[in-house]
């Protein structure tokens, strides 16, 4: 048994999901998604027992291109997150009406399938295959099912493909000399690598402009709010939730033990560089008028902080920026999901139009409460143990950059907390809230679950990936 049964199932999910028909495909998208999620839980058990569930076998000869998954405990992190988030996004779309459900489904298990690809791929070549096959999906899930004007969701869909395409083909391009180099596409022959200062320094560019859109990092952010708000509430999910983590991944995985000297040499531009999406994503927050748009700066502000803290190049850093990466999927997945609950019954993401819910529906106002506080990172929630350790880490590189990131904090907790007076309390609305459905309940209470209880122990997610962690660093301090 091993990983490759995860990428089969929503494989064959996908397909099954849209022959199955537009009124069965919302149960059929949620019972391939819960059987992955269990079959990773299985493969969990599996590789804690000391077996191994890896995968590689030759593929295509010339180039030499092998079908290789590496299911190490950093992989398997991010592969559970894939598949924990994916269920509980299927399940928060009940909810709604989707024209051609079964194209809609397919394509979220599809999306499932390439980033889990994403995060197992060991081979370069596969890895990028996997990385593109991701775009694919969420370009047609918010051209198609996005909200608001059909001409102005198609620009801002249209311009966010070209600009994550493009920084893609630079990474294929670094890929190709790397193969060149060294007549291999795995990964642990591509670690091997010898290389000079200078092509150190452009293979390093060459990847980053691939992550930085995706992540994304000032000043290569200028996509995500428009998509964000333009699609659909499942397509905002899957894209804040999962798919930016491919780029905080692979930074690690992939850019820095690549590039290492590259790494060292320019270390404080890049945390500067994350540190400067803390605080304007911070501030840019603070104007927002739309509730949707808020939270899409506030996920840009959190992220910066991921990105400064995997360049630190620290066991601290790495192990701090996985956490949050894990907390931050869940937490910004319950935000979004609760901007939808409000949508539903409101119809407009105004904040100055909104107000008032707490009197009509304490029980989603706590719910929505228990998210807020864990974006801020209160203790006790899942997202204060990875902010915190990211937070150390940069004091370890230089003091200010800790007080400097430190104000995703103090900042986050203004505008979060003034976007929850605004929205949450104040006089009766006029219209009308009705409390949360039983479907709606069990999303936001499962999630808020996973939040609390890895904020008290997370001890089972900092053994998992603590050793894969400590190989990558040791990878790049060789060099």
């Amino acid at each position: 048994m091993n990983v490759s049964l995860i990428l089969i199932i929503l494989l064959v999910g996908a397909f099954i999901t849209y022959f199955a028909g537009d009124k069965l495909a919302s149960k059929v998208a949620l019972f391939f998604s819960l059987a992955a999620l269990g079959c990773s839980v299985v493969l969990l058990n599996h590789f804690n027992a000391g077996e191994n569930i890896s995968l590689i076998n030759a593929w295509i000869n010339q180039p030499k291109i092998s079908f290789a998954l590496n299911a190490d405990g950093l992989g398997l992190a991010m592969l559970l997150l894939t598949t924990a988030l994916t269920p509980v996004i299927i399940f928060s779309s009940f909810g709604n009406e989707y024209k051609n459900s079964k194209a809609f489904y397919a394509l979220i298990l599809f999306m499932a399938f390439a980033m889990t690809g994403t995060f197992l791929a060991a081979d370069g070549l596969l890895y990028y295959i996997f990385w593109e096959l991701a775009l694919i999906p969420i370009y047609f899930i918010a051209l198609i099912w996005g909200n608001g004007d059909a001409e102005e969701r198609r620009k801002a869909v249209v311009k966010f493909f070209i600009y994550t395409l493009a920084g893609s083909l630079f990474m294929l391009t670094a890929f190709i000399y790397l193969y060149q180099k060294v007549g291999s596409f795995l990964i642990e022959d591509l670690y091997k690598v010898q290389l000079s200062a200078c092509e150190q320094l452009w293979i390093f560019l060459a990847f980053f402009l691939a992550y930085a859109i995706k992540i994304p990092i000032i000043p290569f952010h200028t996509w995500q709010a428009n998509v964000y708000q333009k699609a659909p509430t499942v397509g905002t999910m899957l894209l804040s939730g999962i798919m930016l983590k491919m780029g905080l991944y692979s930074v690690i995985r992939w850019q820095l033990p690549i590039a290492p000297l590259a790494a060292k040499e320019y270390m404080n531009i890049f945390i500067a560089l994350g540190i400067a999406g803390v605080i304007y994503g911070s501030i840019v927050a603070l104007r927002q008028k739309d509730l949707k748009k808020l939270l899409a700066y506030s996920s840009l502000a959190h992220v910066g902080l991921i990105a400064a803290g995997s360049y630190t190049l620290t066991l601290d850093g790495f192990r701090g920026a996985v956490l949050q990466m894990i907390a931050h999927g869940f937490v910004v997945v319950g935000l979004f999901y609760a901007a939808e609950i409000i949508y539903r019954r409101f119809e407009t993401r105004e904040i100055a139009e909104l107000g008032g819910i707490r009197t009509q529906s304490p029980k989603f106002t706590s719910m929505f409460l228990i998210l807020v506080l864990a974006s801020v990172a209160l203790p006790t929630t899942f997202n204060f143990i990875g902010e915190f350790t990211v937070l150390y880490s940069l004091s370890q590189i230089n003091i200010w950059f800790a007080v400097l990131g430190g104000t995703t904090i103090i900042l986050g907790a203004y505008y979060m907390l003034k976007m929850f007076q605004n929205v949450m309390l104040g006089e009766t609305n006029s219209k009308t809230f009705a409390d949360v459905s039983v479907n709606e309940g069990i999303s936001m209470v499962a999630i808020i679950a996973v939040l609390i209880f890895f904020g008290f122990y997370p001890k089972p997610i900092t053994d998992l990936i603590t050793p894969s962690l400590e190989t990558i660093l040791n990878v790049i301090n060789k060099n």
